[in-house]
Protein backbone atom coordinates (compact mmCIF):
# COMPACT_ATOMS: atom_id res chain seq x y z
CA UNK A 1 0.00 0.00 0.00
CA UNK A 2 1.48 3.35 -1.02
CA UNK A 3 1.74 6.23 1.40
CA UNK A 4 -0.43 9.27 0.88
CA UNK A 5 1.52 12.10 -0.80
CA UNK A 6 0.87 15.76 -1.58
CA UNK A 7 3.15 17.18 -4.26
CA UNK A 8 5.48 18.97 -4.38
CA UNK A 9 7.60 17.09 -1.84
CA UNK A 10 10.40 18.44 0.35
CA UNK A 11 13.18 19.40 0.20
CA UNK A 12 11.74 22.62 -1.25
CA UNK A 13 13.27 24.92 -3.81
CA UNK A 14 12.02 28.46 -4.27
CA UNK A 15 9.85 27.25 -7.16
CA UNK A 16 8.36 24.25 -5.33
CA UNK A 17 7.77 26.35 -2.19
CA UNK A 18 5.83 28.86 -4.32
CA UNK A 19 3.84 25.98 -5.82
CA UNK A 20 2.99 24.69 -2.34
CA UNK A 21 1.78 28.15 -1.29
CA UNK A 22 -0.39 28.52 -4.42
CA UNK A 23 -1.90 25.07 -3.91
CA UNK A 24 -2.76 25.99 -0.31
CA UNK A 25 -4.32 29.30 -1.42
CA UNK A 26 -6.42 27.52 -4.05
CA UNK A 27 -7.57 24.85 -1.60
CA UNK A 28 -8.55 27.35 1.10
CA UNK A 29 -10.40 29.51 -1.43
CA UNK A 30 -12.48 26.44 -2.35
CA UNK A 31 -13.94 26.65 1.17
CA UNK A 32 -14.16 22.85 1.16
CA UNK A 33 -13.02 21.61 4.61
CA UNK A 34 -12.58 17.99 3.45
CA UNK A 35 -10.44 19.02 0.49
CA UNK A 36 -8.30 21.34 2.63
CA UNK A 37 -7.82 18.69 5.32
CA UNK A 38 -6.21 16.28 2.83
CA UNK A 39 -3.10 18.51 2.66
CA UNK A 40 -2.39 17.77 6.34
CA UNK A 41 -1.17 14.68 8.16
CA UNK A 42 -3.87 12.73 10.01
CA UNK A 43 -2.29 13.91 13.28
CA UNK A 44 -1.44 17.46 12.14
CA UNK A 45 -0.95 20.09 14.86
CA UNK A 46 -2.33 23.61 14.42
CA UNK A 47 -2.33 26.82 16.36
CA UNK A 48 -4.81 29.19 14.75
CA UNK A 49 -5.06 32.43 16.72
CA UNK A 50 -5.87 31.06 20.19
CA UNK A 51 -7.24 27.71 18.99
CA UNK A 52 -5.23 24.49 19.16
CA UNK A 53 -6.41 21.93 16.62
CA UNK A 54 -5.16 18.36 16.30
CA UNK A 55 -5.82 16.00 13.41
CA UNK A 56 -7.90 16.05 10.28
CA UNK A 57 -11.23 15.54 12.03
CA UNK A 58 -10.69 18.67 14.13
CA UNK A 59 -9.43 20.56 11.05
CA UNK A 60 -12.65 19.73 9.17
CA UNK A 61 -14.81 20.77 12.13
CA UNK A 62 -12.83 23.99 12.63
CA UNK A 63 -12.96 24.98 8.94
CA UNK A 64 -16.66 24.10 8.64
CA UNK A 65 -17.47 26.45 11.52
CA UNK A 66 -15.06 29.11 10.21
CA UNK A 67 -16.67 29.31 6.78
CA UNK A 68 -20.18 29.27 8.24
CA UNK A 69 -19.23 32.49 10.10
CA UNK A 70 -16.91 34.06 7.51
CA UNK A 71 -19.03 34.63 4.40
CA UNK A 72 -17.57 35.68 1.01
CA UNK A 73 -14.14 34.53 2.18
CA UNK A 74 -11.30 35.33 -0.25
CA UNK A 75 -7.63 34.63 0.56
CA UNK A 76 -4.25 35.61 -0.88
CA UNK A 77 -1.01 33.92 0.32
CA UNK A 78 2.58 34.93 -0.37
CA UNK A 79 5.79 32.98 0.16
CA UNK A 80 7.87 34.62 2.89
CA UNK A 81 10.69 32.08 3.25
CA UNK A 82 11.51 28.37 3.11
CA UNK A 83 13.99 25.67 4.12
CA UNK A 84 14.15 21.96 3.32
CA UNK A 85 10.78 21.05 4.86
CA UNK A 86 9.43 24.36 6.20
CA UNK A 87 7.65 27.29 4.59
CA UNK A 88 6.74 30.70 6.04
CA UNK A 89 3.79 32.52 4.50
CA UNK A 90 2.33 36.01 4.72
CA UNK A 91 -1.40 36.19 3.99
CA UNK A 92 -4.44 38.38 3.98
CA UNK A 93 -8.08 37.53 3.49
CA UNK A 94 -11.39 39.30 3.48
CA UNK A 95 -14.74 38.11 4.75
CA UNK A 96 -18.16 39.27 5.84
CA UNK A 97 -19.64 38.43 9.23
CA UNK A 98 -23.28 37.40 9.71
CA UNK A 99 -24.25 41.06 10.20
CA UNK A 100 -22.80 41.92 6.78
CA UNK A 101 -19.75 43.82 8.06
CA UNK A 102 -16.49 43.39 6.14
CA UNK A 103 -13.11 42.50 7.64
CA UNK A 104 -9.60 42.00 6.35
CA UNK A 105 -7.43 39.56 8.28
CA UNK A 106 -3.63 39.78 8.10
CA UNK A 107 -1.20 37.20 9.33
CA UNK A 108 1.73 34.86 9.09
CA UNK A 109 1.87 31.10 9.03
CA UNK A 110 4.73 28.73 9.71
CA UNK A 111 4.39 25.33 8.07
CA UNK A 112 6.33 22.10 8.61
CA UNK A 113 5.97 19.14 6.22
CA UNK A 114 6.63 15.43 6.45
CA UNK A 115 8.58 13.53 3.77
CA UNK A 116 5.33 12.91 1.83
CA UNK A 117 4.55 16.61 1.42
CA UNK A 118 1.76 16.61 4.01
CA UNK A 119 1.74 19.49 6.47
CA UNK A 120 2.33 18.19 9.98
CA UNK A 121 2.45 21.56 11.77
CA UNK A 122 0.73 24.88 11.05
CA UNK A 123 1.10 27.88 13.33
CA UNK A 124 -0.94 30.97 12.36
CA UNK A 125 -0.93 34.45 13.89
CA UNK A 126 -3.84 36.55 12.64
CA UNK A 127 -5.19 40.07 13.19
CA UNK A 128 -8.53 41.41 11.92
CA UNK A 129 -9.27 44.91 10.67
CA UNK A 130 -12.79 46.21 10.13
CA UNK A 131 -13.11 47.63 6.58
CA UNK A 132 -15.79 49.33 4.51
CA UNK A 133 -17.13 47.72 1.36
CA UNK A 134 -15.30 50.31 -0.79
CA UNK A 135 -11.98 49.37 0.90
CA UNK A 136 -12.11 45.76 -0.22
CA UNK A 137 -9.17 44.47 -2.26
CA UNK A 138 -10.67 41.12 -3.31
CA UNK A 139 -13.88 41.52 -5.32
Amino acid sequence: MSKEQKLPLPPFTKETAKQKVQLAEDAWNSKDPEKVSKAYTVDSEWRNRVDFINGREEIVAFLTEKWEKEKNYQLKKELWGYTENRIAVRFEYEYQNKEGNWFRAYGNENWEFDENGLMKKRFASINDLSIRDNERKFK
